[in-house]
């Protein structure tokens, strides 16, 4: 278990105040100057050797991806761009950063930006998070009084932080639709390569990250790359915000290291699960764009990138949406795939089509209105999908349905057997009737 002594996010619940000097006293904004005057390449080695990997979902070491940006200044400017458009289902870690520790973020821009050469960060946050905006521009005002961000400032390194609100598109948080949308454009993700490290925002070098992966990243050099990977399993090192939602007891965001036992985590913060564990059906480990997994194999799965992959699933963005069995789970794939269709951005035509596709025989599966050859022709068009867009969107609404298929078709036939077997009730007393 984490201890509170090892907590980055200090002020998570907004117990305590979050206004600058708050922040200030638990630790932020702590000896910044003297960090940046370590210089680029010992802040992007230290990033490295803590083995920081991106906490937006794909999970890419965030070390490796700053060693990408220039070196030197081609003339265009490098910018930072950090991706608050928290809309994947299940998630709601990046909000409690911004409305409750936003001088967590606000400093790693400053570090961050220090180590790819950029003065400038664009903080592109969702479109329904208003009262997190207000909090974080709120934090960001108080950084430019205090001397802390602009021209000259205490910190040694010249930046400005912007931030941008979205208009609540779920595309968005695909970092170069994010991109399309900050220069005003629709958002729709573009072809790579060009990689954003070369031509990104307005064609300059820029990097994209996820909050959390920035707010973190001053305590990991305060302390050192190598505190924060003695937590979790090598390859899946540090600590982790997880959101728990759904049938739980306690539903919650916590800290925590990476690689805790899925029990462990649910025992010890979330009060177990709802009607106690012979009631726990499915849980799906990482938002609602990765595939399921049956109770009795997660049960005991460490909650890290490697140990749910291989579990055919993924840690994403750590959302843990535990569902009992009072769930129907059809329905509930069902429901998420209405989420994807309604969210592709309609560029790439296996999106565009298949999605509404997935969702129309999806709902046909829920009442069991269907023939079970149906059920593989639905698995086949996934794969049809599955990585055949630009971006990952077609992933995201086919691997919840491969995720049901996999582990509960035999759910899906009994529902088709039952519905044949009314028709065929119901049929003589009509023919009878007329």
């Amino acid at each position: 278990m984490l201890a509170d002594k090892d907590r980055i996010f200090t002020n998570i619940y907004g117990l305590r105040d979050k206004s600058l000097k708050g922040a200030m006293s638990r630790g932020h904004w702590d000896g910044t100057k003297k960090l940046i005057e370590k210089g680029r390449d010992w802040i992007i080695n230290e990033v490295k050797a803590s083995g920081l990997r991106g906490r937006g979902g794909a999970g890419f070491p965030t070390g490796l991806k700053w060693s990408f940006m220039p070196k030197e200044s081609d003339g265009r400017p490098h910018y930072l761009v950090v991706n608050a458009d928290e809309s994947e289902p299940g998630t709601c870690k990046d909000r409690d950063i911004m409305r409750h520790d936003p001088h967590t973020l606000i400093e790693g821009c400053v570090i961050a930006g220090f180590a790819m050469g950029a003065h400038t960060a664009y903080i592109y946050i969702r479109g329904e998070y208003m009262r997190e905006r207000e909090a974080l521009q709120a934090a960001i005002d108080e950084c430019y009084d205090a001397g802390l961000l602009g021209k000259n400032n205490k910190c040694g390194w010249d930046m400005d932080v912007y931030v941008h609100h979205g208009a609540g598109a779920y595309i968005c948080g695909e970092e170069t639709a994010l991109l399309e949308s900050l220069e005003g454009k629709k958002g729709q993700p573009r072809l790579k390569p060009p990689f954003p490290a070369n031509v990104g925002l307005y064609g300059c070098p820029t990097t994209v990250n996820n909050v959390e992966s920035i707010a973190v990243t001053p305590t990991i050099l305060r302390r050192g790359g190598a505190w924060f990977a003695g937590f979790g399993r090598e390859n899946n090192t540090g600590t982790k915000l997880f959101c728990v939602s759904g049938h739980v007891n306690n539903p919650c965001t916590v800290e925590e290291e990476m690689s805790i036992p899925f029990r462990e985590l649910i025992e010890r913060h979330c009060g177990g699960v709802r009607g106690g564990w012979d009631n726990l059906l499915a849980v799906i480990p990482g938002g609602s764009s990765v595939p399921l997994v049956p109770a009795e194999e997660i049960i005991d799965c460490p909650m890290d990138f490697d140990s749910l992959r291989a579990l055919k699933s993924g840690l994403g963005t750590a959302a843990v949406i535990v569902m009992d069995k009072s769930t129907d789970i059809v329905k509930a794939i069902a429901r998420l795939s209405y989420f994807y269709k309604h969210e592709s951005c309609g560029q790439c035509t296996p999106c565009r089509e298949g999605t509404g596709w997935m969702w129309r025989v999806m709902e046909r599966l829920v009442t069991g209105n269907a023939q079970k050859h149906e059920i593989d022709m639905l698995l086949d068009v996934t794969k049809q999908v599955e990585g055949h867009t630009i971006c990952a969107l077609g992933d995201a609404a086919a691997w919840p349905i491969q995720g049901l298929i996999r582990h509960f078709r035999p759910e899906i036939e009994r529902r088709i057997d039952e519905f044949t077997r009314n028709a065929h009730q119901v049929r003589p007393v009509l023919e009878a009737a007329e």
